[in-house]
């Protein structure tokens, strides 16, 4: 099987990478619609509706970066500590120095404060700064490969049916976040007070997506009747999960005087739940984007060009992001007439900025260790 339409370049990879990273950005262009600064949970009257059905197809952004990452390093391609230090230098630098910024730079239209800036340098000894919450991907992008070389004798080892089996098992992982609903405590299978490490531990999050991209490389090449005849009723299924998840609950919360849907910190993570990327939706969602993308052949023109160069910086776009988004949305979000136009518009402006200003970076000596 050619995958390479185009020389050196898995062409189907390119056009998913530039997908996930305009999704990704569409994503946090909504949370403006949700996420307030007087209460954790804001939701404008009427916004629920268009916050879910806008926001929940997208949510499979974080799954396919991961298997694009993984489609081509697992097994690995060259031995461990070669593996490590191509993953230092086109990651870990980028991702560092960027930590840096976010801790020390104000966003659009605050005030430089150096005592803040002080005590978010000290903070990201520990975690990201307060102003780049998107950068909780790579650290769990960095714990994926930690286990990337022990996975990979496995995984070249193991048989289809094998393979399978785990995936079934992980499957059934990520129907946990909805079964700790129906516990009193929260806690299942083995988890206590003094041990949060369950009977699905070691089989359940991230890793999942690693060995599925390794699975259909491997496994899957169907006609676009059969991917097609899978894709699209996974998708609608995982969407309406999601999205009905999300505009059910927030219609289960007593709207204010104004009619706005106001919540507390646990009720913004309990809202969320039908987003997160470990659920069974979302890889109902991810896997079935997956397979349609990798019928793409399409590696020629003006097009895939751009394509394959957004493909290249996006690493950098998703580092960088937030800072334009912040500003974006300030400046230009008292244009748009209705609130779903300004998700979209916000985020669409958002990526083309983004990626040109990677692009002007790309051209700076050393831009590898700031776009990876």
């Amino acid at each position: 099987m050619d995958l390479k339409a185009h020389p050196q370049r898995i062409v189907f990879l390119d056009y998913l990478r530039a997908f996930a990273c305009l999704t990704v950005i569409i994503v946090h262009s909504a949370e403006f619609f949700y996420i307030g600064s007087d209460s954790p949970l804001t939701i404008a009257p009427g916004d629920n509706l268009w916050v879910s059905l806008l926001d929940s197809p997208f949510r499979a952004a974080v799954p396919l970066f991961i298997m694009a990452s993984s489609y081509l390093l697992v097994p690995l391609p060259y031995d461990t500590p070669t593996f490590f230090r191509r993953r230092f230098k086109r990651v870990v630098i980028p991702f560092v120095i960027w930590l840096i910024l976010y801790a020390v730079v104000p966003q659009y239209g605050n005030a430089w404060d150096g005592e803040a800036a002080c005590n978010n340098l000290l903070g990201i000894c520990f975690n990201f700064p307060p102003a780049a919450g998107h950068l909780w991907f790579v650290y769990m992008l960095l714990g994926v490969y930690l286990l990337m070389p022990i996975i990979s004798p496995w995984i070249k080892n193991l048989s289809k049916r094998g393979e399978e089996t785990f995936l079934a098992v992980w499957a059934l992982t990520t129907l946990v976040p909805y079964l700790r609903l129906f516990t009193s405590d929260g806690y299942l299978y083995g988890e206590a007070l003094w041990n949060e490490f369950s009977l699905f531990w070691y089989v359940s999050g991230y890793i999942g997506y690693v060995v599925l991209a390794h699975y259909i490389r491997t496994h899957i090449d169907w006609s676009w009747r059969k991917t097609l005849a899978v894709a699209i009723p996974l998708f609608l299924a995982g969407y309406a999960l999601t999205a009905g998840w999300f505009y059910g609950y927030a219609a289960s919360i007593a709207p204010s005087d104004n009619g706005a849907i106001l919540g507390n910190t646990l009720q913004l993570g309990e809202i969320e739940i039908g987003w997160r990327f470990c659920t069974i939706n979302v890889a109902m969602m991810s896997f079935a984007i997956f397979i349609v993308f990798k019928k793409i052949t399409c590696g020629t023109g003006t097009f895939y060009r751009v394509i394959s160069d957004i493909s290249r910086v996006s690493y950098g776009m998703y580092l960088m992001h937030i800072f334009i988004l912040t500003a974006v949305f300030k400046l230009a979000s008292g244009y748009f007439p209705s609130t779903p136009a300004c998700i979209l518009g916000v985020g669409i402006i958002t990526y083309v900025i983004t990626y040109l200003a990677a692009k002007l970076l790309s051209y700076i000596p050393g831009s590898k260790y700031l776009l990876g």
